[in-house]
């Protein structure tokens, strides 16, 4: 049987994607949404600070012509897209897999959960296409810039 917390895991992840691709009702300014990010973005440093134990006057500077940058096991932005890549890989491979156990009449196999495996798999390629395309238009704003 399908496991409910796969299932979560599944509709979290579609949610989260409708919700990036679709604007909310209300429009709000560039101003007051670049502020709610930095919002964000500080809680996110806290509550990061707060779990190694870091207080929040003396981990991190304010002046930000000395800031600090994070040290420790940070990943590289090349070793987070390929674990993402590999993710979405892994995903494809284990719905072509349950879709081939399920087609080859393996009684162990539910046609839910071939679904699922499926669409899971869909939904990581389309997020990872969507981030592909992201980068491809930074990186022309980035070649297109006045020197």
């Amino acid at each position: 049987m399908v496991d409910r917390v796969d299932i979560q895991g599944v509709l979290e992840q579609m949610r989260s994607l409708r919700s990036q691709v679709t604007p909310p009702t209300q429009q709000t300014t560039g101003e007051s949404q670049f502020a709610n990010t930095i919002e964000q973005m500080r809680k996110q440093i806290n509550n990061a600070n707060e779990v190694s134990g870091v207080s929040g006057s003396s981990g991190v500077q304010t002046d930000t012509q000395h800031a600090v940058t994070p040290t420790g096991d940070v990943p590289s932005f090349g070793d987070m897209f390929k674990s993402a890549v590999d993710t979405v890989n892994d995903n494809q491979r284990a719905a072509k897999e349950l879709s081939t156990r399920y087609e080859m009449g393996d009684p162990k196999v539910d046609l839910p959960e071939v679904m699922i495996a499926l669409q899971k798999s869909s939904v990581s390629f389309q997020a990872m296409t969507q981030v592909r395309n992201k980068m491809i238009e930074a990186y022309k704003e980035i070649i297109n810039m006045p020197l």
